[in-house]
């Protein structure tokens, strides 16, 4: 919860609800990101496109001041692969789980659950037994569009590899490890 993790301005794909309207049933929420939205996403995630973005979402309480949000996000992205260098389509399917508390006691839990962490003697035991601490309930409201754009990239692969594309490594002889100073030779004969 620190200042160097909270993005400047508002985010590109931005559906703040009210935690007031949520009802002792819940509430369930469709979202579609504009064309606008999505160029915005793919510039913020480093895409060449993005688009039919659609999120589903449903907000349960939990008690009085605590609420479940549950969903999917779907988009369809254009990246580059690794390999060719050339664009490629590919879906994302993300679904996400997050609970939301009032911002004093979100930012408590986190506090607990860093201090934990320090303390432990095994940090990477620690931090994969930490259950995730709420997120902060901001003003009175949740962004399920910003939520949706968290798991959006979460759901990207960072090594893009278009599906036809194929590595041959440069290896002449598996059973031997190559020798930076024969490959060098060799290009020096060339």
């Amino acid at each position: 919860m620190t200042e160097a993790c909270v993005p400047a301005g508002p985010p590109p794909f931005s559906r703040p609800i009210a935690v007031e309207t949520v009802g002792e049933k819940g509430l369930r929420l469709e979202l579609e990101a504009s064309p606008a939205e999505c160029a915005a996403l793919a510039g913020q995630d480093g895409l060449a496109a993005l688009r039919d973005l659609r999120v589903e979402a449903e907000v349960a309480r939990r008690g009085r001041d605590r609420f479940l949000v549950k969903g999917r996000v779907r988009a369809v992205v254009t990246q580059i692969c690794v390999v060719t260098l050339e664009p490629f389509e590919a879906r994302v399917e993300e679904p996400f789980e997050v609970e939301f508390a009032p911002e004093a006691e979100a930012e408590a839990a986190y506090a607990r659950a860093m201090a934990e962490i320090e303390a432990a003697r095994d940090k990477a035991a620690a931090l994969a037994a930490q259950a995730d601490p709420p997120d902060p309930i901001i003003g009175g409201r949740i962004d399920l569009g910003a939520l949706a754009s968290e798991f959006l990239a979460l759901g990207l692969d960072p090594y893009p590899r278009k599906p036809s594309a194929r590595f041959d490594p440069l290896i002449e002889d598996a059973d031997e490890p190559p020798s930076p100073f024969a490959a060098l030779a060799k290009l020096k004969k060339e």
